[in-house]
């Protein structure tokens, strides 16, 4: 049964294995430019020097590191459609299913095998290039940061191997229920292309209750480079944390000291040509902002929740599979 399984699926796997081999010449040969280039430009720079080097280095690298992520991106997809969809209906259509289902080996454990056997290069392939990219962006994402970002946190460390499996178990179900290939492709491509949308719009920030804290608008807080400005309709702000943490406020109300809002006539009592000046008449008003942010600590368990989760979602897709096999009919 292993050897029919690679006799069928050895085109499959020479295709990702050269993938794979070319991808890592390519992330190797990045991974040690941009190392080359953080010792040289970034370490030890001047102060005056480094925010014109960072902008340099992100204006060099960061299309690469993203186009990169996002092929990262497509790989789960392309096993959903190109390994799970066909992997029943295939059969089905070649008429091939009467002979092998009706062998010794009985239909479930055929499909068993085949699950297993392809779920795990799915994880390996997806796991290997994962870390690959990983380690080569490492150092465009130490220094630019951002590890919570939607493209960045799904093509790094343990999540894709999670998009993987659920991906291949995803296309095999739609598979098994459509009985065509061609269409199980589609909707598998589909659907799978939902939940990378949904989930880090809608989802992924409410697996784990967020922080609120209260901020004073001091000058210290002003002078923060993600600090956007203060305007009448509250304090506009840009991922306003500690670093590497991940911000879910963009804009927030002022209210002064007493808790009664701050106020437009208040704002333009600040306004003057010296921006240090308006800087510093601001801080004296004693007035405070809310924001909610995830702790830059919980990266990883976000990581490893995401994995348990479509790790979960592809035992449940298996047992039905496996369950509805039993009882098809052609």
């Amino acid at each position: 049964m292993i050897w029919l399984t690679w006799r069928q699926f050895r085109t499959q796997a020479t295709v990702a294995v050269a993938a794979l081999a070319a991808l890592a010449i390519y992330l190797v040969i990045l991974g040690n430019q941009m190392r080359h280039a953080y010792t040289a430009d970034i370490v030890g720079c001047l102060p005056e020097a480094c925010t014109a080097a960072r902008r340099d280095f992100e204006d060099a690298y960061g299309a690469p590191v993203a186009l990169i992520g996002a092929l990262l991106l497509g790989v789960p997809a392309l096993i959903g459609v190109f390994w799970g969809a066909p992997l029943i209906t295939r059969e089905l259509e070649e008429k091939t299913d009467r002979m092998v289902w009706n062998q010794s080996i009985t239909r479930t454990r055929w499909l068993a095998v085949k699950l297993t056997l392809l779920a795990l290069a799915s994880m390996a392939v997806t796991g290997l290039y994962s870390l690959l990219l990983t380690w080569s962006a490492s150092r465009y994402d130490q220094l630019i940061g951002g590890r919570f970002a939607a493209l960045t946190f799904a093509s790094r460390n343990l999540a894709p191997i999670g998009y993987a499996v659920f991906a291949f178990l995803l296309g095999t179900t739609i598979g098994l229920l459509v009985r065509r290939t061609l269409p199980a492709m589609a909707v598998t491509l589909a659907v799978f292309a939902v939940v990378q949308v949904v989930l880090p719009i809608a989802v992924r920030q409410h697996l784990m209750s967020p922080v609120t804290t209260t901020v004073q608008l001091d000058q210290t807080a002003m002078e923060r480079s993600d600090f956007m400005g203060v305007g009448p309709d509250g304090a506009r702000i840009d991922g306003y944390t500690a670093p590497g943490a991940w911000s879910l406020t963009t804009t927030s109300k002022l209210y002064n000291s007493d808790g009664t809002p701050y106020t437009a006539q208040q704002s333009e009592q600040c306004h003057q040509n010296d921006q240090q000046a308006s800087m510093a008449c601001t801080a004296q008003q004693n007035v405070h902002f809310s924001y909610t942010y995830h702790p830059a600590d919980r990266y990883w368990r976000f990581q490893w929740i995401e994995l348990i989760l479509f790790g979960g979602l592809s035992l449940i897709l298996a047992g039905f599979c496996l369950f509805r096999i039993r009882r098809y009919s052609n």
